[in-house]
């Protein structure tokens, strides 16, 4: 559903009352840094039927099916109490539980994959401290053929590529450190590169935006084509928006970017948002229109 003004509104006056300067709350716990940026806080709490905090069950619906997500409390039943850290490392590196299941890629290992091993320690030494609770979790609701979990294996040498990321001798630590966090933790690129008819990436595409987005929302364009993208964005503005929510013509983060910001985004200190500005800068532009061009509204259209 796209976001209508007063859902838009509401994002802003969240964003310039709780946010403050991009990077004002920006916290000092590493594992607490890492689970923010994550968006695990999102995706793992079911706020519309009121869920208790990671304890799973938010729907995700997506083109290729309904999922819900599971419980990451440490409850030792229904959540991820009895797992070890290598079993939690494995997952998010290679998408495979300790039962030795497939996970699908509604769940971003193949960005999470891209995480070192330090802050994957901190991120699970964190989830350890919230409260377990008990919530088992709801199956997801599937085309027959995409039931069959070995079929995952295939997809996944189709368009999965594991490993943690390699900065690049030749670019600056800056913008080594925005790929990393928008590659890595942050995964952009599971919302904002659209995807073939199978879920992978579409090649060439990266950070271009999709009609097709999570919970059938659309999902900009956000690489340097300054038509359909945010070419016209200088990089403060993109710090600035990442960290409050507040665009540079005045409208403001709404829907799913809106609750990112809010929970996860706004909490990275100030010298994150500029690596993240500086690498998105950087991408290749590419004119996908899934951001059309803003038309010039009517006086009474408020």
């Amino acid at each position: 559903m796209v976001p209508t003004r007063a859902w838009m509104l509401a994002g802003c006056l969240s964003g310039l009352l709780a946010a403050g300067p991009a990077g004002a709350n920006a916290i000092t716990d590493k594992g607490e840094l890492v689970y923010r940026v994550a968006g695990c806080e999102n995706c793992h709490t079911d706020r519309e039927n009121n869920g208790v905090r990671l304890a799973g069950g938010r729907k995700l619906a997506t083109p290729l099916g309904t999922f819900y997500t599971p419980n990451i409390t440490p409850d030792p039943m229904s959540g991820i109490g009895r797992w070890t850290e290598a079993e939690f490392r494995r997952a998010l590196r290679e998408g495979v539980g300790p039962d030795g299941r497939e996970y699908y890629p509604s769940f971003p290992y193949t960005s999470y994959t891209r995480m070192s091993d330090a802050d994957i320690h901190a991120l699970w030494d964190y989830l350890r401290t919230v409260p377990a609770v008990y919530k088992a979790n709801k199956p997801h609701e599937l085309p027959w053929y995409l039931s069959f979990r070995p079929l995952l294996i295939v997809w996944k040498w189709l368009f999965f590529t594991p490993g943690a990321f390699r900065a690049e001798a030749n670019m600056s630590a800056q913008w080594n450190r925005g790929a990393y966090l928008v590659n890595g933790a942050a995964h952009c690129s599971e919302c904002h590169t659209p995807r073939n008819k199978l879920g992978g990436f579409k090649k060439g595409a990266f950070l271009a935006g999709t009609l097709e987005g999570p919970e059938g929302t659309i999902v900009p364009n956000i690489t340097p084509d300054k038509q359909y993208g945010i070419g016209t964005w200088c990089k403060a503005d993109i710090a600035q928006y990442l960290g409050t929510g507040n665009r540079p013509d005045g409208d403001c983060a709404g829907s799913l970017m809106a609750e990112l910001i809010d929970n996860g985004l706004k909490y990275l200190p100030q010298t994150d948002l500029q690596a993240i500005a500086e690498y998105v800068s950087n991408v290749p532009a590419s004119a996908n229109p899934a951001r059309k061009p803003r038309k010039k509204q009517k006086r009474d259209d408020f």
